[in-house]
């Protein structure tokens, strides 16, 4: 039998592993590898096989022809090998191994390196583009601040020590309203969290803050006052509290919402339990003046305004000592707290200011206030002034004024009250100016305390009829006596002396009333210190020559009459009044004031005789001073009874007495004032016993003891 023919178009899937595979046609498409399979599941059987599968087929088969020709039809040639397929064993049993590609990881690398730069890309441009304005406004909030560093304002003392002005540490509380923002803070309520917790704190009105505490503008109302010149137990507690909510934030347990209920009272929520609305609260330092003895010479002392400014008094006068000069701090800060390690951060230290010590005794201050105060009161005036003056060296140990005011609280003063009336009132002063006269007389040699005078119950000059304040008929005086009842009218008949003319005796008066000190300023130079109305003789009227040697037609303020007796006290020689006895510098340097001005008025011997014809007015059964005398010291002084003038005239009348003691050796000089009392107005009735109470505690004070001298025992008639 004929063999069959070879089958040259076997399919390579059913030649034996083991047959060489025939070389690849030029035009033959690559075979893709099989899809791996799972080594554990049977191959699934191709369309058409029976579902034998083709693994086992080619393995297990005959080598007779199959169903499938060979690929290119050829029955010639090798066949093609089966290509091995993932996960297939080979001939060994062996896993086939699967090469990863290295272009597929490369890319997957620039990709994802891609995606990270465009993210940082994305992010700058967002910072830098979209949100600067926002991150700029965010970042406002860490600055460099400069707070000033108010110098510490000099002290005021007494002559003793005494303080009688002096500056507490104060702070303003002021707020940042930008950080209590949304945007800030963090809430929608931090202006209302803030204002409910400090409200009990300053005292404040809850409504009054949340105004305060509410930015206009987010991004530049950094700055608010809160409060002026809080105390630092004040402070103490809002720091305390802020720090108090930073801590249980920090720590987790916020403690916001439970402060509100329990310190405030407001049982509202805020967005934020954690947030600080106290972060935004700060201090800066704004000392306070304070006045430890209150009223006490506060007239003299004055008084500084809400900016720290002296405003009157002494406090006005040597501001400029007493201020200091401020330094600053600048430092850098974040969300209101301090960040210590910054760079450019310095201080400059303020320079406090001097301190000034007065020639005012505290003691003789308080009594002769109280015993004015009770005076004025009593008498139902409109104000007074009582002078202490130490005869010796012109220092001024008290200046008292009714009525008065308290320097700490000058919301309730009354400002009638706030100036020193003792300097600024320009008054005439009526019959405690005829010693003016006196002393020219009897220094021009035109009489002595012995010469007769004879006074009548009126006295006519030019068209005008001059009368003493009591109506009698012709009395015969001697000069001294003159002095001891004043008597207008004697000292009008004196003053005609002075001169061969009228004119020449009102040049010669002139000429002494301003060698006492008189129509020109003190030499305090004191704040609105009146230098009084004293007209040069040639402008005197057909009045004013008449009336200005009894005290009517010019004008002064209370201290320069007391200077005026003072300088009789002293011998004749004018010492110019002092209140400020020396000032410490900030270097603790102390530098006495400067010797005080002094001029020889009229020589030892006259002001001798007239403080012995002064005598007379206080020691003599027929003077009008009689109530100021004082046991067992001797009493010099004179007193006043003028009308009062005022813008429309005469009205009420002007009370006054002034003297010294002891008389034969002085060392103290007291002036009473009462303006416009109401029923009895006579000086020796009013100001009397406010002298003799002054005088005496002033002398018991100051240690001087009584003389033991004899009064002058000079005659009052003829």
């Amino acid at each position: 039998m004929p063999q069959p023919p070879r089958d040259r178009d076997r399919s390579s899937r059913d030649r034996d592993p083991r047959d060489r595979a025939p070389r690849p046609s030029r035009d033959a498409r690559p075979v893709r590898p099989a899809r791996p399979s799972r080594p554990d599941q049977a191959r699934r059987p191709a369309a058409g096989s029976g579902g034998v599968p083709k693994a086992r087929a080619a393995g297990a088969g005959s080598r007779g022809n199959s169903a499938n020709g060979s690929r290119n039809g050829s029955g010639g040639g090798h066949p093609r090998p089966p290509v091995p397929r993932a996960g297939a064993r080979g001939p060994a049993g062996a896993a086939t191994l699967q090469l990863g590609e290295p272009r597929k990881r490369l890319r997957f690398l620039l990709i994802a390196l891609g995606t990270v730069f465009a993210l940082f890309l994305g992010r700058l441009v967002q910072l830098q583009f979209l949100d600067s304005t926002a991150l700029a406004a965010e970042a406002s909030a860490n600055r460099y601040v400069t707070v000033p560093l108010t110098a510490q304002r000099g002290a005021i003392t007494d002559g003793n020590g005494n303080v009688l002005a002096t500056t507490v540490t104060a702070y303003d509380i002021t707020a940042d309203p930008t950080m209590l923002t949304p945007q800030q803070l963090h809430t929608t309520d931090g202006s209302r969290a803030a204002a409910a917790l400090l409200a009990p704190i300053l005292g404040m009105d809850q409504t009054t803050l949340t105004t305060l505490l509410t930015a206009k503008n987010p991004t530049t109302d950094m700055y608010r006052l809160i409060a002026k010149q809080q105390s630092p137990q004040v402070w103490t507690q809002i720091s305390n509290l802020s720090n108090q909510l930073a801590n249980s934030a920090s720590s987790g347990h916020c403690l916001t919402e439970n402060l509100l209920a329990q310190k405030a009272g407001d049982s509202g929520r805020v967005d934020d339990a954690c947030a600080n609305p106290l972060a935004s609260i700060f201090r800066a330092r704004d000392d306070k003046r304070v006045y430890p003895e209150g009223d006490l010479a506060a007239n003299v002392i004055g008084f500084v305004n809400a900016a720290g400014v002296g405003s009157g008094g002494l406090e006005e006068q040597f501001q400029s000592q007493l201020r200091g000069t401020d330094g600053n701090e600048v430092y850098a800060q974040a969300n209101g707290r301090e960040v210590p390690t910054a760079e450019g951060q310095h201080e400059t230290a303020a320079i406090p200011g001097s301190n000034i010590k007065l020639t005012l005794n505290s003691d003789i201050q308080w009594e002769a206030q109280q015993q004015l105060s009770a005076q004025v009161a009593a008498s139902h005036a409109l104000g007074g002034y009582v002078i202490v003056q130490d005869v010796t060296n012109g220092r001024i140990l008290a200046m008292a004024t009714a009525p008065t005011f308290n320097p700490n609280d000058l919301a309730h003063a009354d400002p009638n009250a706030i100036g020193n009336t003792a300097l600024s009132d320009a008054y005439e002063p009526g019959s405690v100016s005829k010693l003016m006269t006196m002393s020219a007389v009897i220094q021009q040699n035109v009489a002595t305390p012995q010469t007769h005078v004879t006074v009548p119950g009126a006295l006519p000059r030019d068209g005008t009829v001059f009368h003493d304040d009591v109506a009698h008929g012709t009395e015969q005086l001697t000069l001294n006596g003159v002095l001891a009842q004043s008597s207008n009218i004697g000292t009008i008949l004196a003053a005609e002396h002075l001169g061969s003319t009228q004119a020449q005796a009102n040049q010669v008066l002139y000429d002494y009333l301003t060698k006492f000190g008189i129509g020109q300023p003190s030499g305090l130079n004191f704040p609105g210190e009146s230098p009084g109305i004293l007209p040069p003789p040639g402008q005197w009227n057909a009045s004013q020559q008449y009336t200005i040697p009894f005290g009517q037609g010019l004008s002064v303020n209370a201290l320069q009459t007391t200077s005026v007796y003072s300088t009789i006290a002293n011998g004749g020689v004018r010492v110019a009044p002092t209140l400020v006895e020396g000032i410490t510098g900030p270097d603790g340097v102390y530098t006495p004031a400067p010797a005080p001005a002094t001029t020889r008025v009229v020589s030892t011997q006259t002001a001798r005789t007239v403080a012995q014809m002064l005598q007379s007015v206080v020691g003599s059964e027929e003077g009008t001073g009689t109530m100021a005398q004082i046991p067992g010291y001797l009493v010099a002084g004179k007193t006043g009874t003028a009308n009062r003038a005022t813008a429309h005239g005469y009205s009420g009348y002007t009370a006054s007495f002034i003297g010294f003691a002891p008389a034969d050796k002085p060392r103290i000089t007291v002036s009473c004032v009462i303006q416009g009392p109401v029923g009895a107005h006579y000086g020796g009735e009013l100001c009397g016993p406010v002298f003799k109470q002054v005088m005496e505690f002033s002398l018991k004070t100051l240690d001087v003891p009584p003389t033991g001298g004899a009064p002058a025992d000079l005659p009052v008639n003829w």
